[in-house]
């Protein structure tokens, strides 16, 4: 199955400095650790070319050099780096950067420190296929906290009938959080700063109601610290062998 024309771009988000995955970062990026025998970015990027994304643009940073030499010989879906090395702009700078790489219709943002076993559906299809653009400005996948592999925190959003999203109050709890994949309209970026974090778009959505979730199918795996990751690679294999 390949993802509609207008997803067939994605933004891989992988310059952060992974100051929680220390001391692995301190000689690698992130996104090049190693789950299952796969890297970070290669779990992401493997989705992404199964349900048809044809480009995906990553911006690097921290360790810069590993990560262009590794993306070098991946050729599905093709790999068009954004280069941040001059300095980090936060998720939404970064995305805002790499825009003309990215064309004029929605595109999916992916995090690099996330990926998914997948359910009975899979989940970037059914998110493509759940896209409304006279509703929606922003489209999440989103994951039940309860089920999810290395999340603690109290959970970021609310998911209504509706399939709309309201964030978490301060001091409540959650049941879904972000599941680190979204589609976005690129408009949303027009009149941003150079440097802005992703969350101040998902406020303005959310205020016009036009913030949506679709809940992921299968198991969550957030891999942010070294504990986390084998955390996930057990859960790997319970699935593996089920």
């Amino acid at each position: 199955m390949t993802a509609p024309a207008a997803f067939d771009h994605a933004m891989l988000l992988a310059a952060g400095l992974g100051k929680r995955m220390r001391p692995l970062t301190d000689t690698r990026p992130k996104p090049l650790v190693t789950v299952a025998g796969r890297t970070l970015a290669d779990h992401v990027l493997d989705r992404l070319a199964a349900a048809g994304v044809r480009t995906a643009v990553v911006n690097v940073h921290h360790h810069a050099d590993q990560m262009e030499r590794h993306l070098a010989a991946r050729t599905a879906p093709r790999i068009v780096i954004s280069d941040e090395r001059a300095g980090l702009l936060d998720s939404g700078g970064g995305v805002k950067k790499a825009l003309p790489l990215l064309g004029k219709r929605p595109f999916v943002v992916c995090n690099s420190d996330s990926f998914w076993i997948e359910g009975p559906s899979r989940n970037l299809p059914r998110l493509f296929a759940a896209w409304d653009p006279d509703a929606m400005d922003i489209l999440m996948l989103v994951a039940p906290t309860a089920t999810s592999i290395g999340f603690d925190g109290p959970g970021d959003y609310m998911l209504d009938a509706f399939g709309r999203l309201e964030r978490r109050r301060e001091r409540a709890v959650a049941p879904f959080a972000y599941a680190g994949v979204l589609l976005i309209k690129p408009q949303l970026f027009q009149g941003m700063p150079d440097a802005f974090s992703l969350n101040r778009l998902f406020d303005a959505a959310e205020a016009k109601g036009r913030l949506h979730g679709r809940r992921l199918d299968g198991i969550w795996l957030h891999v942010g610290t070294p504990a986390a990751i084998d955390a996930a690679e057990a859960q790997i294999a319970r699935s593996t062998m089920a």
